[in-house]
């Protein structure tokens, strides 16, 4: 079942857009502040994003160009929902990296017709749902890592992160850069807990830890050679 995040601060029309997705075979939750939304992204990332532009604490743009420069979420599908009607609006929303606009009011079954279509095209250009290195195979669909016939039970940080390496082979990331993409902007604690999480996943993932390099004075990277 597909999950669908709805980003809205109008309380009616979030309910009503959650009912109508839930009623279309959708699994789906709603925030009204993009404080909700970032928190629940950092637990589960969704398939698509119903994103309003007119947020309480922050605009839609801006979560939509944090999005797009995030490695792990630049291809989410994501469509801008917004009262403003301009063309400038919706060129702006288009240009940031929007997949589609839906204007207010807009009906029900309009948004679930936009979003299937967007989950469509969005389908074509999948990413392999499993990213392998030697044995190891990470299946991004059923959210699990495996080493040879062996389940390997990692948290989600240390998912995230070995999702964010297996994806990115041989690019080299900053401490700073790895708790924006996996911890979030909002994170405020220090960069040790980077290390602490590199050094729990190499012990989980055994000899396949050694494929995470330190890369002295900078970061890790994931190499495809020991």
């Amino acid at each position: 079942m597909q999950m669908i995040y709805c980003v809205e601060d109008d309380r009616n029309l979030r309910e009503l857009a959650l009912y109508a997705l839930k009623s279309s075979g959708f699994d789906a939750h709603g925030f009204e502040t993009a404080k909700e939304f970032w928190q629940a992204m950092g637990t589960e990332k969704p398939d698509l994003v119903l994103l309003d532009i007119m947020l309480p604490d922050d605009d839609g743009l801006s979560i939509l160009k944090r999005l797009r420069d995030n490695p792990d979420t630049r291809r989410l599908p994501i469509i801008m929902a917004t009262a403003k009607g301009t063309e400038y609006d919706k060129v702006m929303g288009l240009e940031s990296g929007a997949d589609d606009y839906l204007v207010k009011p807009f009906g029900m079954m309009e948004m679930i017709s936009r979003i299937r279509a967007v989950l469509r095209r969005v389908g074509i250009h999948e990413e392999d749902p499993q990213l392998c290195l030697g044995e190891m195979i990470l299946d991004t669909r059923k959210h699990t890592v495996t080493i040879g016939h062996q389940q390997i039970e990692l948290t989600m940080k240390e998912y995230s992160l070995l999702k964010l390496f297996m994806n990115n082979l041989g690019r080299a990331f900053t401490r700073d850069q790895l708790l924006s993409s996996v911890w979030g902007e909002e994170y405020f604690g220090e960069t040790r807990t980077v290390d602490v999480h590199i050094s729990t996943l190499r012990a989980k993932l055994g000899s396949y830890g050694k494929f995470i390099k330190t890369v002295r004075g900078l970061g890790y990277r994931m190499e495809e050679d020991q």
